[in-house]
């Protein structure tokens, strides 16, 4: 299986970039991950829905630079549908089961996605109600997936 990270924006901070090196790390004996990052747009201090929904389209219009047509596309947005650990599992192995050699996950920047991009997707996913940054969300996303081969794979892992 082979699973990309679409992402907008660049990992600043060392401790997020040595987490997600980690996991690539794990990962790397259960599957083929590629992380792409995308360049977010600058968002000004109290930018209005029209500059806003401009700025998240050309975000979008990156995005889509790199999501395949064959590809099952995850979208992560708030009012995704919500996993626990064993059905996220039982869903990545439910894909692979039909067929599906590629998915790819997507995170927005901080204004989130555009609707094309939402559209676009097969499925989305919320991991919490709350909201998360978005380098943050690509931790806990990786991390959920490692979780979910280890439980599809029967091993241990942490409750």
């Amino acid at each position: 299986m082979k699973i990309t990270i679409i992402t907008v924006g660049k990992i600043k901070e060392k401790f997020y970039r040595d987490a997600i090196a980690e996991f690539e790390k794990r990962l790397s004996r259960y599957c083929k991950l590629e992380i792409v990052q995308v360049e977010d747009e600058k968002t000004p201090d109290k930018a209005g829905e029209a500059l806003e929904n401009a700025i998240k389209k050309k975000e979008a219009d990156r995005i889509f630079k790199y999501v395949r047509e064959e590809a099952y596309v995850i979208t992560l947005e708030i009012g995704g549908k919500m996993y626990d650990s064993e059905a996220f599992a039982g869903k990545l192995e439910q894909l692979a089961v039909q067929g599906v050699s590629h998915i790819q996950f997507i995170i927005g920047g901080s204004l989130g996605l555009h609707e094309e991009v939402c559209t676009r997707a097969d499925e989305a996913v919320s991991f919490s109600r709350m909201t998360f940054p978005h380098q943050l969300m690509r931790v806990i996303l990786l991390e959920q997936i490692y979780r979910g081969y280890r439980i599809i794979n029967g091993e241990p892992y942490h409750k």
